[in-house]
């Protein structure tokens, strides 16, 4: 190899994520309906019989299949498959920050309008219920943030002897921030609600 051969494949060359091959691609909806000159925000509950945080409040979304053509596609088919709307009754807006998730993961985020007139029909194997929050609640009201410690916590085994300070070595710490939003009954956190956030940042902000 030579400096030709290095050139040659890096010119040019997309930026993307080390190990992104090895990682699950997921994709999400944000739905938004305009109606009574207000707009609104669809959220789920999940399906209470579910493994997977039953009875929480996402929004619709869910992995990337190899027959979908874009993470985007994959939104609005999970859009569809969840609420039971026609894909001529979505339309994507226009796409939000990429999540980085530490469990392997790849969030592919999406904001789009429905169309007012949709008829729901709620997949009962993963929904229980749909509601929506006026946009506004989101803009006039900041969600309550909690902080998360993250600890190191090596492997049986690993190899300490290999690396300065062994034992005693100073791992860096990790924290990470939770966001609550409470509407009446309902308590939006976790990923729904960074998303959201994230949402308002890019739009209502000044």
């Amino acid at each position: 190899m030579n400096k030709n051969d290095i050139t040659s494949r890096l010119s040019g060359r997309r930026q993307g994520i080390i190990d992104e091959h090895q990682m699950r691609h997921y994709a999400v909806f944000l739905p938004l309906i305009e109606k009574e000159d207000d707009i609104y925000v669809l959220f789920e509950v999940r399906a209470k019989h579910m493994k997977r945080q039953p009875g929480e409040i996402c929004f619709p979304g869910g992995m990337v299949d190899r027959t979908d053509n874009s993470p985007a596609e994959a939104a609005v088919r999970e859009l569809c498959e969840e609420t039971g709307i026609r894909q001529n009754e979505a339309a994507i807006t226009g796409s939000l920050d990429k999540i980085i998730s530490p469990f392997r993961q790849i969030i592919f985020p999406y904001a789009g309008f429905l169309d007012p007139a949709a008829s729901f029909q709620p997949n009962e194997e993963e929904v229980d219920t749909l509601f929506t929050v006026p946009l506004s609640f989101f803009i006039e009201n900041e969600p309550d943030r909690h902080l998360i410690h993250l600890q190191v916590e090596p492997e049986t085994g690993f190899p300490f002897e290999s690396i300065p300070n062994g034992k005693r070595y100073a791992w860096s710490a990790g924290t990470h921030h939770e966001y609550f939003y409470y509407y009446g009954s309902y308590v939006i956190w976790g990923l729904t609600a960074r998303i959201m956030k994230h949402f308002v940042d890019e739009t209502a902000s000044p």
